[in-house]
């Protein structure tokens, strides 16, 4: 018996384990991957986000990035800005990086990791008049099924979480539904080395970020991959962008382009009695405003905070406590994310908003600014 057992080892679960074992608990994590692993991301932690990891004390966890001072964000008319977070900085670092070292990080404060394993989904006990969440239901060797039991449960296993979905918390959003398609290039020229970019088309946006060792991580999100293999659909567009295609015309794909969608995940409920929701298995957002790693990891110190009272006095309402405070900390984002969705949704919004950038480029500033999560830095 485990008293905290996280199925997920990504951000969001690795971070919930450090807060629980630093703080005594017997925790368990679980992931099927096995680390260092690739992951499909922007590859940015914003000055939000690192403010958060710095204040846990797993700054260290960034050790292998670069300093990022704000944000190039152009549109197809011409408009370009540039926005700087001022004071501050975020990160470019590669998932592969981060998580491997939040992962080292859960372990060394106690935590017990295991990779390769998959989680199939809750255990439930059905007994009593509230069905509760008891553990979690695993693929052992040989593909036996085993179950782990634990007195707090928490679902960090990704977007299309089998904790969640099996207890119809969390389903694919019926609108926006988009693709995202990203990889690691060498040889892209016209990189500013402390600036990521942005780049909003009328039907679908691009993002570019300098990493470390000369590496640069570029995404397309699109309506509409078109059934091309990644590679074909990610160099087609990078190569067919007018402002990007001279940069990207010598540029060679080191690493196998990865796609990924519908992105977009909506979840009724930040649990259940027994479970707890963080990162990505508590909803997925269009990732245009860059901040989705801020929203794992400060959802996951949430959720951590939640699990210890659980355990110190019970789980009465322990779900709903953390939706409540999800919603205390996240709605005003969330809001300000809808709003930039639904302008790259539709190309005569994304016209009107050229218009009134390239009049008023300060509101652009001031958006990337906000985007970044400076206020929470």
């Amino acid at each position: 018996m485990f008293d905290a057992l996280i199925a997920g080892a990504g951000p969001a679960g690795s971070i919930a384990a450090t807060i629980l074992a630093r703080a005594g608990a017997r925790v368990m994590v679980l992931d099927r991957a096995t680390f260092p692993r690739p992951k499909l991301c922007g590859d940015t932690l914003n000055p939000g986000a690192l403010s958060v990891l710095q204040r846990l004390g797993l700054g260290c966890a960034a050790g292998a990035s670069i300093p990022l001072d704000g944000m190039i964000v152009t549109g197809e008319d011409g408009v370009r800005v540039e926005g700087r977070y001022e004071g501050v900085s975020g990160r470019g670092i590669s998932r592969g990086d981060l998580d491997a070292a939040l992962v080292m990080a859960a372990a060394g404060a106690g935590a017990r990791v295991e990779e390769g394993v998959l989680v199939q989904g809750p255990l439930v006990d059905s007994s009593s008049h509230h069905a509760t969440v008891t553990g979690l239901t695993v693929s052992g060797r040989q593909g036996r099924s085993l179950q782990i039991r634990s007195r707090v449960v928490i679902a960090a296993d990704g977007r299309y979480s089998r904790v969640a979905r099996a207890l119809g918390l969390s389903s694919a959003a019926p609108w926006p539904r988009r693709w995202a398609i990203g990889g690691y290039f060498e040889g892209v020229t016209g990189m500013s080395s402390r600036l990521g970019e942005m780049h909003v088309r009328k039907t679908h946006y691009m993002g570019v970020a300098p990493l470390a060792r000369g590496i640069t991580n570029a995404c397309v999100v699109t309506p509409n991959p078109g059934g091309r293999l990644p590679a074909d659909c990610l160099l087609t567009m990078l190569r067919g962008d007018a402002l990007l295609k001279e940069r990207f015309a010598d540029a060679r794909l080191v690493t196998a382009p990865m796609c990924l969608g519908p992105l977009s995940v909506d979840a009724r409920a930040a649990g259940a009695p027994g479970l707890l929701l963080a990162g990505d298995a508590a909803g997925f957002v269009d990732p245009i405003t860059g901040d989705g790693l801020r929203f794992a990891i400060r959802g996951a110190e949430l959720a951590a905070r939640e699990a210890l009272r659980a355990l110190e006095s019970g789980f009465d309402g322990a779900h709903v406590r953390l939706l409540e405070a999800r919603r205390r900390e996240f709605s005003r984002k969330w809001r300000f994310n809808r709003a930039m969705r639904w302008i790259v949704t539709y190309p005569a919004a994304v016209r009107a908003a050229e218009y009134g950038v390239a009049i008023v480029p300060r509101l652009l500033q001031q958006a990337i600014r906000y985007a970044g999560d400076v206020h929470a830095a």
